[in-house]
């Protein structure tokens, strides 16, 4: 463990009142200690190298004199870094539970703890990444193929910090490129990782909203795709005035200058193409301005690009306009601009323009030492192509892998890509085409294809083959195989319940002004709402957004379900008292759940060290011990945490139930969605 600022806040506390009364570190999950799989890798990498991750000295003196900065249930409850430490331990647990659901739910708290951590808190960037979700579930079925790119980006997230966390090769490459004196073995670098390649993982395709519709048109309009090549008598859209989308302003075009030895840079476009030419232009022979005609035909010119829209130009355009905006320009650094150039290289650019990798002579592929975060995307980019759910028309008919195991033991990456057993009939007709194709004297036909299974089985392996002709894997080994076997879609914890997706953020606000107005009184206007939330740590925010979330599962427990589609079953207007009996142990479950994740431990001693202490004083003894009387020891089974609630005052119980037809009437206000009963 290496949650520094806790473990100086449980010295002080010893010291102070003269027993161990916390805060206490949570148990690690299992085979986070050992394990080279891709949950383990990714925990131990956030655990034990990410020490004094966003640790502020400065403040920590100031403290001495001036009292906790830090904030918990509320403002200067807690040291400043102990919340930095919690936040940390916070993106630990949504992690964790992402790896082993891959839901787009558990996507949006990883996204969301990773923006209040790096870029900008009080929900600032959420429409950004709420709306790539929207969108492509509702836009993307008009398509030929597409798969989703919401829970994708966050996979290729885990994976490339499994790959730090166990290749030393690529450690020592990133400290050096970026300067860090610890060998790519200390914390500095380490925390540096974990926030340029946040930044490039988690955005690289927030640009796919221009490029569905480009994909819509051609889809409407093509006839016969086998015959018709994509170009010759296509339908297609270019984009005109994208001048807002890659405008630098004045004080951006000043920092940036001071940067980049007094470089001026006019746009986006022209930042993109020097930053891509400083890193790539010696190696592969092109000049800044050669790039920058390359990437200014990207959104004005499909033609001059096989008939391609390419959503890395509007992925990269994108997130530098949030950057100036949330983080201001004088916060600008060099790392921001290599992640944006990393997003513009890992579709299409590097792989047509740069390399020619389809070509009869292509050029060496991206070594890790000219663009470590460009190699890092591109790779793990390609290798998540599993429990990736399939919105295009061809993509729901082809087979794609459904899981996968992950080893990263011996600087390696072994995959072992599992594909539904159900799926069998598929893999046996082309398993027999291909035995067929292979046996074939003289001239062949096409070899037969089964996406992505094929790529995977056949002989020359041409997954392997076409991710090693777009990055060097001479340091990194990968081996790939291939398997059928049982879905087993229980982690997925899907139910009937769906609704608009962009509201998670406001139902949270609104519960927690619940909670401090009281259930049934009048709430204050929407921005005092959010000012009340926003001063909350990221693990009460966190806390009433997975709240939020478990809604569909309460109501599942009851044979109740959400929509906002007319549907022919009986409306509910409010929850009955068995209702309430059957979901509000659930609720507590999971509100002990938390809390034991987060390292809270169970007992009163903060109400009775100091004798006649005043209530804000207890409360703050409380987040400070993290200490909690209503909880329950770590490995506490469902039935006593039942017997447990059972138990409590009905005060206490209705914090557990209360807020529930209260979301009646905020799902009709933020959704218009209703509630109907199953029987």
């Amino acid at each position: 463990m290496s949650y520094t600022a806790i473990e100086k806040m449980r010295a002080e506390n010893r010291k102070r009142f003269g027993k161990d009364v916390g805060p206490f570190l949570p148990k690690p999950f299992p085979r986070e200690a050992r394990g080279m799989d891709l949950k383990s890798t990714v925990l131990r990498f956030l655990d034990r190298r990410c020490t004094d991750l966003r640790h502020d000295p400065d403040i920590e003196k100031t403290e001495k004199t001036k009292g906790y900065q830090g904030s918990s249930l509320r403002p200067n409850q807690i040291p400043y870094n102990m919340q930095m430490d919690l936040d940390r331990l916070c993106l630990k647990n949504e992690i964790a539970k992402f790896i082993d659901s891959g839901v787009a739910e558990d996507a949006y708290t990883v996204y969301y703890s990773f923006i209040e951590m790096f870029i900008g808190q009080n929900g600032k960037s959420q429409s950004m990444v709420e709306l790539l979700s929207e969108f492509e579930s509702n836009a993307s079925s008009l398509l030929m193929s597409h798969r989703d790119h919401y829970s994708h980006s966050v996979y290729v997230f885990a994976l490339g910090l499994a790959i730090f966390e166990t290749n030393d090769w690529f450690r020592k490459v990133f400290s050096t490129v970026y300067r860090f004196r610890d060998g790519g073995e200390g914390k500095e670098s380490a925390c540096a990782f974990l926030e340029y390649w946040g930044m490039t993982a988690l955005f690289h395709d927030i640009g796919y909203p221009f490029e569905i519709p480009f994909e819509q048109i051609l889809a409407y309009f093509e006839v016969d795709q086998k015959k018709r090549k994509r170009g010759e008598d296509s339908v297609y859209l270019a984009y005109r005035n994208v001048a807002p989308l890659i405008r630098i302003g004045n004080e951006d075009r000043a920092r940036l200058a001071n940067l980049y030895n007094g470089e001026n840079f006019e746009d986006v476009a022209e930042l993109l193409a020097f930053g891509i030419t400083q890193r790539l232009g010696k190696a592969y022979k092109f000049t800044g301005e050669e790039m920058d005609k390359i990437i200014r035909s990207k959104p004005t010119h499909p033609e001059k690009n096989n008939c391609f829209m390419d959503h890395a130009f509007f992925s990269a355009c994108r997130l530098y306009q949030e950057l100036v905006r949330i983080l201001k320009p004088e916060n600008l650094q060099k790392y921001h601009v290599d992640a944006l150039t990393a997003i513009m290289l890992h579709n299409s650019l590097f792989k047509f323009a740069i390399v020619g990798y389809k070509s009869d002579h292509p050029k060496a592929p991206l070594k890790a030492k000219q663009h470590p975060l460009a190699w890092m995307l591109m790779l793990c980019d390609e290798l998540q192509c599993w429990d990736r759910t399939a919105y295009g028309r061809n993509s729901r008919n082809e087979l794609h892998p459904m899981a996968v195991d992950f080893s990263f033991a011996d600087q390696q990456i072994r995959a072992m890509y599992y594909y539904d057993k159900e799926e069998n009939e598929k893999v046996s007709n082309y398993n027999k085409l291909y035995k067929k194709w292979e046996e074939e004297e003289g001239p062949k036909e096409e070899m037969p294809r089964l996406k992505a299974y094929s790529d995977m089985a056949e002989k020359d392996q041409r997954f392997r083959r076409d991710i090693g002709q777009i990055v060097d894997l001479k340091d990194c080994p990968l081996t790939v195989e291939c398997a059928l076997r049982k879905a087993d879609r229980q982690m997925k914890h899907t139910y009937l319940s769906s609704s608009n997706f962009l509201h998670i953020y406001n139902f949270a606000v609104t519960l927690h002004n619940r909670y401090l107005k009281g259930m049934d009184r009048k709430l204050p206007e929407q921005d005092v709402m959010e000012k009340n939330f926003n001063s909350l740590s990221l693990e009460y925010k966190i806390s009433n957004i997975n709240q939020v979330r478990s809604f569909d599962r309460y109501l599942n427990a009851i044979d109740c379900f959400y929509t906002d589609q007319p549907v022919d079953y009986e409306m509910l207007s409010r929850f009955t008292d068995a209702m309430v009996a059957r979901f509000a142990p659930m609720e507590h479950e999971r509100w002990v759940h938390d809390h034991q994740r987060m390292g809270w431990t169970a007992g009163n001693a903060y109400e009775t060290v100091i004798s006649g202490a005043s209530r804000e004083a207890v409360a703050d003894l409380r987040e400070q011990f993290r200490m909690h009387r209503h909880t329950l020891p770590d490995g506490a089974t469902k039935e006593e945490i039942v017997a447990h609630y059972n138990s409590l005052p009905p005060e206490e119980q209705d914090k557990d139930s209360l807020p529930f037809n209260s979301m009646l009437k905020l799902l009709k206000k933020y959704d218009g969605v209703r509630i109907y009963r199953l029987k």
